[in-house]
């Protein structure tokens, strides 16, 4: 019994220090303006759904987005691999609010989202899945309207 109750002790132990390491890394990030993808699944919920290119970006609000040179995408010509693309976007606009990348011939359609903070760069890099060859799209918020550019990706094995 006394073997009973201090593994009682220990797993509540352990579940109140994992608890307090998330709130406190919760609320760096949030310090540094940086919305982890917790904060972001209410907000885009319906665009993460989107099952087509025009619905993820209405629900992004960025439907009308007109084509900008300030907005870089770099990602490789051709994909060996679909699971693991590697994905800048590079945007010299100022005031930039969100960076979202959408893969138009993917399942899911908006495959990253990031809310970025105010006098922050506007860049994000991250890794992406594709299903198939497909174009990359960048979307921009920066002073409250849309900008968009985009790249074409060839996928030789898909990752979706």
């Amino acid at each position: 019994m006394h073997n009973q109750n201090r593994d009682s002790i220990d797993l509540g132990r352990r579940q109140s220090l994992k608890t307090m390491g998330d709130l406190s890394l919760l609320g760096v990030l949030t310090s540094l303006g940086i919305m982890p993808n917790l904060a972001l699944a209410g907000l885009s919920a319906a665009a993460f759904e989107a099952k087509s290119l025009d619905a993820a970006l209405d629900a992004l609000g960025g439907f009308i987005a007109t084509e900008n040179a300030a907005i870089q995408i770099t990602a490789p010509e051709i994909a060996e691999n679909g699971t693991v693309v590697p994905v800048t976007v590079e945007c010299s606009l100022p005031q930039i609010e969100q960076i979202s990348i959408l893969v138009e011939k993917n399942p899911t359609i908006l495959a990253a989202s990031f809310l970025i903070p105010k006098r922050a760069a506007g860049y994000v890099n991250t890794k992406i899945k594709m299903a198939q060859t497909s174009k990359v799209i960048a979307l921009v918020k920066a002073n409250g309207k849309f900008y968009r550019a985009s790249k074409e990706v060839k996928v030789s094995a898909g990752g979706c």
